[in-house]
């Protein structure tokens, strides 16, 4: 009986064995149909390679996520959308090289090039893609007099185990008025829907794609063509399956689907790191979008400067710091740029800035809130660092076409508050105003003049301002939802080219901006040709009877006294004979 118990019980073990192994193997086979790709995105970051307030959590704190990230998962590619290596002076100044090398410390993976990274001419930004250590993506520009790409290389394919991905750029064509023209002269932007789909077409003839990544710079404004926008490259063109996008500086938290294209950013300035979980399950591909936010990053890594990054950042700043010193003019008279005064009233330091603005742009008029000036400029030499403490926020030049009362509308913002100090106060360049400090809101701007005429209230003129402006800020929000015409160079840039070019700054207020004074009422000389003052007659007493004149009958009256006199001395002196 024991002998046949230990057999049966040997081939139950044995049966289960087989059993459990098949389930072994089926897991295993499903596990190793299964692939999970994490991708990290950035997007519009404009040189701000460290934390500040306004700004993002800085390179340090990407790096150190992007780092734990590795760690954690197998597969991780990171992105960036473009308009990187332009902004501030830590990227302005080396021209982008400084930008470049961080990303290559953090090991960047693709990127696309922007508008804003057009700005120091496309020739500059073919050299910093050769600095690089990882593709920039311009597919899509190409030279108008051969039609060949601008950078030679358009996409690539990317194999993990047997997926397959393929990542290609897209530019957006805006670039040629949302940067300096000359910086793109002898160049074509291609309709980024037309390129996509030949991209597309060139994938299926030649590779067997599992996924497919259009890294873009493009946006999801209204205001932007819809060829030219993602959402319109998203619609029109089938089989992309993610595009990673900037330009519009949007947050699309969680993603957004166009049709069966999820459509993905991250507001800008390194504010939040996006995290694309793609997973792929044997024919099943499912996608998930979400972000790391600042908040986070600084809870979790609160020192910046214990980072591993903060190394090559220092060394990068010390190196920057250096050629801000550079001298770039001498200033004779002392340049108001104190917060009470600059909010408050015309100031020679804001008069300079905006006439730097306007001669860049040549625009009729150009003017910059005072909250944007931060610091004085004082008598002796000039360096790029005094222009960057008084311009810190790494605003661009931009233009917009508006009417003669929307200019008027616009010093009624800036003057509402006046003569109390206001960050939306306007200094102005092309263009005079008063302002009438016992009149409303909305009735306090008077004798607005441009180029010494009266402003034309239905005439358009072409203004330039900051781009902090033209978006809404400051309280400006009539020209938040207006199509720029041109953007141009960043604030500072464009500042220590004009003081440059002047060499010596002589720079003193000029009356742009005074206190309205209402005048007396003119007397007419016409209706009263007496001078109140010699007028003896009281005003209120003209419809009283006149006083008589007697003066004139007096040498009469003296004349019959003498006579007179003169009778009575003749009969005395008869008596007395």
């Amino acid at each position: 009986m024991k002998s046949n118990f230990n057999k049966r019980l040997l081939v139950v073990v044995l049966v289960l064995s087989m059993v459990l192994s098949s389930f072994a193997f089926a897991f295993a086979a499903e596990d190793s149909d299964t692939l999970e790709l994490t991708i990290l995105h950035t997007n519009d970051i404009h040189g701000r390679i460290v934390e500040d307030r306004f700004d993002g959590m800085g390179f340090a704190r990407i790096d150190a996520l992007v780092r734990e990230f590795r760690e954690d998962r197998e597969n991780v590619l990171l992105l960036d959308a473009g308009d990187t290596v332009h902004g501030q002076p830590y990227a302005t100044i080396p021209e982008g090289e400084s930008i470049i090398t961080i990303m290559n410390e953090i090991g960047y993976d693709y990127m696309v090039a922007g508008n804003h990274d057009f700005n120091y001419g496309y020739q500059r930004l073919i050299e910093l893609e050769e600095m690089a250590d990882f593709p920039i993506f311009a597919g899509n520009v190409v030279y108008e007099a051969t039609g060949e790409p601008i950078i030679e290389k358009e996409y690539d394919v990317i194999e993990y185990g047997d997926i397959q991905i393929g990542i290609f750029g897209l530019a957006t064509p805006e670039t040629l008025f949302k940067s300096h023209p000359a910086g793109t002269a002898g160049l074509e932007f291609l309709n980024p829907v037309t390129y996509a789909q030949g991209m597309m077409d060139h994938f299926d003839d030649e590779y067997d794609l599992d996924f497919v990544i259009s890294l873009a710079h493009l946006g999801i404004d209204e205001s932007t063509k819809y060829e030219e926008r993602s959402s319109g490259v998203a619609t029109e063109v089938d089989g992309i399956d993610l595009i990673v996008d900037g330009h519009s500086h949007s947050f699309l938290e969680g993603g957004r689907m166009y049709g069966d294209t999820m459509v993905v950013q991250v507001e800008d300035y390194g504010k939040h790191l996006g995290v694309v979980e793609v997973v792929f399950d044997g024919e099943d591909i499912s996608i998930t979008s979400g972000a790391v936010l600042k908040e986070e990053a600084m809870e979790r890594f609160p020192d910046e400067d214990a980072l591993p990054l903060w190394a090559t950042i220092s060394e990068i700043m010390a190196e920057v710091d250096e050629q801000l010193s550079e001298v770039i003019g001498e200033n004779k008279i002392y340049l108001n740029g104190e917060r009470e005064y600059v909010r408050a009233g015309e100031t020679n330091l804001g008069n300079l800035l905006t006439d730097a603005m306007r001669d860049a742009s040549e625009a009729d008029i150009a003017f910059s809130n005072g909250g944007g000036i931060r610091a004085s400029i004082d008598v002796g030499d000039i360096t790029k660092g005094d222009v960057a403490s008084v311009l810190p926020f790494g605003n661009a030049l931009v233009t917009l076409e508006i009417t003669g009362q929307e200019m008027i509308d616009a010093l009624e913002i800036g003057a509402s508050d006046y003569p109390e100090p206001k960050g939306a106060f306007l200094q102005i360049s092309g263009a005079s105003y008063e302002i009438d400090t016992s009149a409303e809101y909305g009735e306090r701007i008077k004798n607005v003049m441009v180029d010494d005429e009266p402003i034309d209230l239905e005439k358009s003129y072409l203004v330039a301002t900051n781009d902090f402006v033209a978006a809404g800020g400051d309280g400006y929000e009539l020209f938040a939802e207006m199509e720029l015409v041109t953007e141009l160079h960043a604030l500072d840039e464009v500042v220590i080219t004009y003081i440059q070019e002047l060499g010596v700054v002589e720079m003193d207020t000029e009356g742009r901006i005074t206190e309205y004074e209402e005048a007396d009422d003119p007397v007419d000389d016409e209706d009263d040709p007496v001078d109140d003052e010699d007028d003896p007659v009281d005003d209120e007493d003209e419809d009283e009877e006149p006083i008589p004149q007697t003066g004139d009958q007096s040498p009469y009256v003296m004349l019959f006294l003498l006579s007179s006199g003169m009778i009575v001395l003749l009969i005395k002196r008869t008596v007395k004979a």
